[in-house]
């Protein structure tokens, strides 16, 4: 029989109390989703290169002051060369998180590129794996450059961090 001796430390067995993480994701989950295949079997009989279109947003909604609901939508549909519809797809995933202690001005970056780019990898695996059991190719979406993107949104919003309270944005 082995016996472990005590810590000659008696803090040594407690977990390290360091800074809070900048960002705490509680949940990743599908909040919404919608495929439709309106020309089905037809449109799986054509072999015709379909025109894709594709759209995506981010969006926040806040619970408290440090926790937010970070929503990613992903809009796609194809269309025959003749504008008829093959599939149309929305997904919106979503996740919880807490900020940590950071300057107001770190919240938009955190919510608006960080947080989607922790839930894009999952939300462009649904969008491949449904787009698959479909009977389509696989939809592989590009890497999404969410820097652009919050950039986007903040011109659209005059400066202000969407689904923020009215608050100065940071100065580079």
């Amino acid at each position: 029989m082995t016996t472990t001796p005590p810590p000659s430390n008696p803090t040594a067995g407690q977990p390290q109390q360091g800074p809070a993480a900048p960002l705490t994701m509680h949940g990743q989950y599908i909040k919404d989703f919608s495929f439709e295949n309106p020309r089905a079997p037809q449109s799986l009989i054509e072999q015709t290169q379909p025109q894709l279109t594709l759209n995506v947003q981010v969006a926040n909604r806040q619970f408290d002051t440090k926790t937010f609901e970070v929503s990613l939508t992903i809009e796609a549909s194809a269309h025959t060369p003749e504008k008829e519809p093959l599939f149309m797809l929305e997904l919106v995933y979503a996740g919880t998180v807490t900020l940590g202690d950071l300057p107001q001005d770190a919240y938009g970056p955190m919510l608006y590129i960080e947080t989607p780019r922790l839930l894009f990898p999952f939300a462009r695996a649904i969008v491949a794996n449904t787009t698959r059991e479909a009977g389509f190719p696989p939809l592989n979406i590009a890497p999404v450059d969410f820097v652009a993107l919050y950039r986007q949104q903040l011109e659209a919003n005059g400066g202000q961090i969407p689904g923020l309270a009215a608050g100065p944005v940071g100065h580079a």
